[in-house]
């Protein structure tokens, strides 16, 4: 049977579970950022505040929790693409408090959504933006959230030459490759909710560590549906299976992909719909995945209804 844990503020718009499950981050409308931990003793099933404070000018959209390893750190998104990082530090020898590290975008190319991943025992921090273009930083110093340092700019494309115009994107959804493993190359999604048809389709990109480059491996949209704009995308977590499966959503419904890990001659990696389930009667602008053994199960949030986790 289902119980509640926590009632949140009317105006909240957000919210993210952390990597264990044990704190929860919530977003408001004036920009207000909270944090609820569990409870003592761990059998305890209720969330406590200990941090709310308003750290943005606007509405916050969208919270992305930092790895553990990098410490207690979540990355808040305005609805004017400003993100800022906020950092849980003790000074002074005080109760531990929520600093920002970071702040970076501007009214002139927003940050429309960023996430984070690990590779080669660096964090790397991907960044879409209104303008089309993708940026890469990466963590200079892991002790100091601060220093980041662009590692690549490019727009989500096929061809290493577009002829396309000036890029106006609403939306962008991205998703690192949940891989485990210190020696394996990065690699994410990402598609666009734009003008511009060749941004749209989700497209895979792989770290070229010889090279030192990002190149596109995989573009996950059939021949009729690579223009369609893409509300959403998820890497599902790979536990032994020969391939990886990703959930894209666009107007058509949530398509299901399988994607093969051995390249072809051409670099690419071989690509299967295997599912679209169609049916809402909204968007599905955010879906989460989480695996059980061998299975790849996913929650779905639509339009008509606050962004956050459910259970599944």
């Amino acid at each position: 049977m289902a119980k509640e844990l926590l009632t949140l503020d009317n105006g909240t718009t957000c919210t993210s579970w952390n990597y264990s499950g044990t704190r929860l981050a919530a977003g408001s409308a004036d920009g207000t950022l909270s944090i609820f931990d569990s409870r003592e003793p761990p059998s305890s099933s209720s969330l406590r505040s200990t941090f709310k404070s308003r750290v943005l000018e606007g509405n916050i959209v969208k919270i992305v929790w930092i790895p553990p390893e990098y410490g207690d750190a979540v990355a808040c998104i305005s609805a004017d693409g400003i993100v800022s990082l906020w950092e849980e530090v003790a000074e002074d020898s005080q109760s531990l408090q929520w600093k920002m590290c970071k702040s970076f975008g501007n009214s002139s190319s927003k940050v429309l959504d960023v996430q984070f991943g690990i590779s080669l025992a660096s964090l790397k921090m991907v960044a879409a933006y209104s303008d089309g273009n993708v940026r890469v930083f990466e963590l200079s110093d892991p002790l100091e959230l601060r220093n980041w340092q662009l590692q690549a700019e490019f727009q989500n494309v096929i061809e290493s030459v577009s002829s396309f115009g000036k890029a106006s994107c609403l939306s962008a959804s991205i998703s690192w490759n949940p891989q485990k493993g210190g020696s394996q190359e990065s690699s994410f999604l990402v598609g666009f909710n734009s003008n511009t048809p060749e941004l749209n389709s989700s497209k895979v990109w792989e770290f070229d560590q010889a090279h030192q480059r990002w190149l596109p491996v995989a573009e996950l949209a059939l021949p009729e549906d690579k223009g369609d704009q893409v509300y959403a995308v998820a890497w599902a977590p790979n536990i032994g299976r020969p391939y990886e499966i990703i959930a894209v959503a666009t107007h058509k419904g949530l398509a299901i992909w399988h994607l093969g890990l051995n390249p072809d001659h051409d670099g690419r990696l071989p690509v299967e719909r295997v599912a679209l389930l169609s049916g809402h009667e909204g968007m599905v602008y955010d879906f989460r995945f989480a695996s059980l053994y061998v299975q790849a199960y996913f929650s779905i949030c639509f339009s008509e209804i606050i962004r956050t986790d459910l259970g599944t």
